[in-house]
């Protein structure tokens, strides 16, 4: 939802479906998707979340879902948090489903140790988890389609475990995909993809981030940057629309940072 200026009340879905080349950019007036392409959130994760994977394209149909690709920006990192992200080498399919079955399947999961400002690519069928300590600008596809793979043998609120998809996730997973890794703090292109491109901004001066004659949607996640008469603190997520005229970020704290992501045209 948009929740203030000449917007506010609309949603991106709508602004997709009946304003695109106006908000968007006439770039993307063909662009096949019926929805806006993409979700960007933001995951404050206190406990380690559950072991995920989203089925790749080519089945994500058969299995009835979607495929969904996904990149973590790390905005901050409690000393010693860790992710999940793919297998450990020579990892089996049935020597992981082995382990599914007896509880013990973290010893197969490739653990990473992660700091602020760094990020990873987790592709459609790369299992993954999130650990606790971690707080994230998550950019995605816009899908819905996660298999639950593993949940630390935990119980839900009513005492029982919570459902997994074990049929659907063995289907998923990508076994040839393992040790994946993060990439540094320095790197300015946080994800390039068919489906989305982040770049990371350090904001030293005024600048329109948009691409040209297109829209770019904003994530701040160090500092705080000036838009015209507001002031977007850390952790804002704001839309520039697509306009010939220029609109002008400003930095409001030393070290401001922002995320620029937009669609590939």
């Amino acid at each position: 939802m948009i929740e203030s200026g000449p917007l506010a009340g609309k949603d991106l879905h709508e602004l997709w479906s009946r304003n695109r080349s106006a908000v968007f950019g006439v770039e993307y007036e063909l662009h096949p998707a019926p929805r806006f392409p993409i979700l960007i959130k933001i995951l404050d994760a206190r406990e380690r979340l559950s072991v995920q994977v989203h089925p790749p394209g080519h089945l994500a149909s058969e299995l009835g879902g979607e495929p969904k690709t996904e990149v973590w920006y790390f905005m901050d990192a409690d000393n010693g948090a860790r992710v999940y992200a793919g297998l450990r080498c020579d990892t089996t399919r049935e020597e992981f489903a082995t382990k599914l079955g007896s509880g013990n399947v973290e010893s197969l999961l490739h653990e990473i140790p992660v700091q602020a400002g760094e990020s990873i690519f987790i592709p459609s069928g790369r299992l993954h988890a999130i650990g606790e300590g971690n707080l994230i600008v998550e950019v995605q596809q816009n899908s819905d389609t996660t298999y639950r793979v593993f949940d630390w043998n935990r119980t839900g609120l009513d005492g029982a475990p919570r459902t997994l998809h074990i049929e659907e996730s063995l289907r998923s997973i990508d076994f040839l995909d393992v040790e994946a890794t993060v990439a540094p703090a320095t790197a300015p292109i946080i994800a390039d993809c068919p489906y989305f491109r982040v770049e990371r901004i350090v904001v030293e001066g005024q600048v329109d981030p948009r691409p040209t004659g297109r829209f770019a949607i904003i994530a701040v996640v160090a500092g705080a940057v000036s838009c015209g008469a507001e002031v977007m603190p850390r952790g804002s997520v704001f839309l520039l629309p697509a306009s010939d005229q220029a609109i002008l970020l400003g930095p409001c704290e030393p070290d401001t940072q922002i995320l620029v992501i937009t669609l590939p045209t």
